[in-house]
């Protein structure tokens, strides 16, 4: 059985679903900054919910309209209403899985993609880079409504890392595989029958999907010999057509505009800045024409690290649109320095390789929301000393956005705020108050 516990009435807790933020060499000669999602395993199975009452049992299909998202906290996967209500965490009890992580939304908004992942077979003496991608992976089908679980994929499996990237129709799916510690992506039914490669072995690492809002096109990046290049795509990875590429830049994740006329990405200049902790915002046609970089001197927050010494997170951030065309983005103070300090020239032994300095932090960073054709910045939330506010999005009424703010050295709360920025309210500061972290608005 799959439980969801329901916290009780005015508790703010959620255990931290991290992602772990991973500098690889999976055939490319550029380190690649992956957030590598954290996952579990599966048959079919149905799931309940358990109330505050033990012998109250409430489906999701029940739930009130207040507008959900879903989010991550110490290894689960958490659900909320905006105001806190119907907090719940998913307890898919399937043996021998460590975590989970939700993946891709089916198109009656019920129905969603879980990742789960066993224990990691990396550790002292087994180097990451060897171990890490020969862990077991599963991808489930969950529906929301009934609480059914099945797994996905598991025919004519390819390699033990699988891990799902977008779903280009209701039955079929882009995973990502490694074998051998090359990564590639290829295309398969739900089942994992008819897998055909849209991206070769050899080629480079791709991930940062996203698809056009008429299913017609296919937007990622590629890390290769030829350094991070945008790119769309036709849904069975033919007729590409490259956005941005250059030596020296990083262009990095993708998402379409409302209307499908623009791609919106980053570009981020490793040689200066070689923790990828900021970057720029660019936008581009789909057709390859038109790349604009829209903010200057590095100006949002890419690599966000977070948290204490004891239990720090981290994970990339990306722009997002707004439902009227404009750019969420977290803008950054001009003198920032994040307390997470990268180790330049030593050697990754964690694959976070950074230094714990609170006292050299300085700076923070704000909600800022960017129109793309004047240029004009508007900051939603206040730009404040140590205070880190990150992965933002808005719901898709256009009325609220979520997002994580985290001040120095401490772990991530989940904020929700009117679309204008007004009336701001934590929700969620994670399951024993330890981190909440990549809040995803449902349907």
């Amino acid at each position: 059985m799959q439980n969801l516990i329901a916290e009780p009435s005015g508790v703010s807790s959620n255990k931290y679903f991290r992602h772990a933020v991973i500098r690889r060499r999976l055939d490319s000669k550029h380190a690649v900054m992956a957030i590598v999602p954290i996952i579990f395993v599966a048959l079919s199975m149905q799931s309940c919910v358990t109330a505050g009452d033990k012998n109250e049992s409430v489906g999701l299909a029940t739930q009130t309209a207040v507008p959900r998202f879903f989010f991550t906290s110490q290894g689960k996967t958490g659900i909320t209403g905006m105001d806190g209500s119907g907090l719940r965490y998913f307890d898919f009890q399937v043996p021998g899985q460590a975590t989970w992580q939700p993946g891709p939304l089916f198109s009656d908004g019920q129905r969603v993609i879980f990742l789960s992942m066993e224990p990691r077979r990396d550790g002292p003496g087994k180097p990451f880079e060897e171990y890490y991608t020969q862990t077991p992976t599963h991808i489930w089908e969950h529906n929301l409504r009934d609480g059914s679980l099945k797994e996905l994929c598991v025919k004519d499996r390819i390699a033990p890392f699988e891990t799902p990237a977008l779903l280009v129709g209701d039955d079929r799916l882009l995973v990502q595989v490694v074998k051998d510690k090359v990564g590639r992506i290829v295309s398969m039914r739900l089942d994992g029958s008819d897998p055909q490669d849209f991206t070769r072995a050899g080629e480079g690492l791709p991930y940062g999907f996203s698809l056009s809002p008429d299913a017609k096109r296919v937007a990622f990046h590629l890390a290769g010999n030829s350094g991070y290049q945008v790119m769309t795509s036709d849904p069975d990875g033919g007729n590409r057509k490259v956005l941005a590429s250059g030596p020296g830049h990083l262009y990095f994740g993708t998402s379409w505009s409302p209307k499908g006329d623009k791609v919106l990405y980053v570009d981020c200049q490793p040689g200066s800045d070689p923790g990828h902790d900021w970057a720029d915002v660019c936008i581009a046609n789909p057709d390859g024409t038109g790349h604009q970089v829209l903010t200057s001197g590095n100006a949002m927050w890419f690599a966000a690290t977070y948290g204490p010494k004891e239990r720090h997170g981290s994970g990339s951030n990306l722009p997002a649109w707004t439902h009227d065309g404009k750019i969420l983005f977290p803008r950054r103070s001009p003198d920032a320095a994040v307390p997470w300090q990268y180790r330049t020239g030593k050697p990754d032994l964690d694959h976070f390789n950074r230094d714990y300095l609170p006292d050299q932090a300085r700076g923070g960073v704000c909600v800022s929301r960017l129109d793309p054709h004047s240029g004009s910045i508007t900051d939603l939330t206040p730009l404040k000393e140590g205070n880190w506010d990150f992965r933002i999005s808005e719901s898709p009424d256009g009325k609220y956005i979520v997002f994580c703010r985290a001040g120095t050295g401490e772990s991530p709360t989940i904020w929700v705020m009117h679309s204008d920025g007004s009336h701001a309210h934590p929700v969620t500061h994670g399951i024993d108050d330890q981190g909440a972290d990549h809040p995803r608005w449902l349907p």
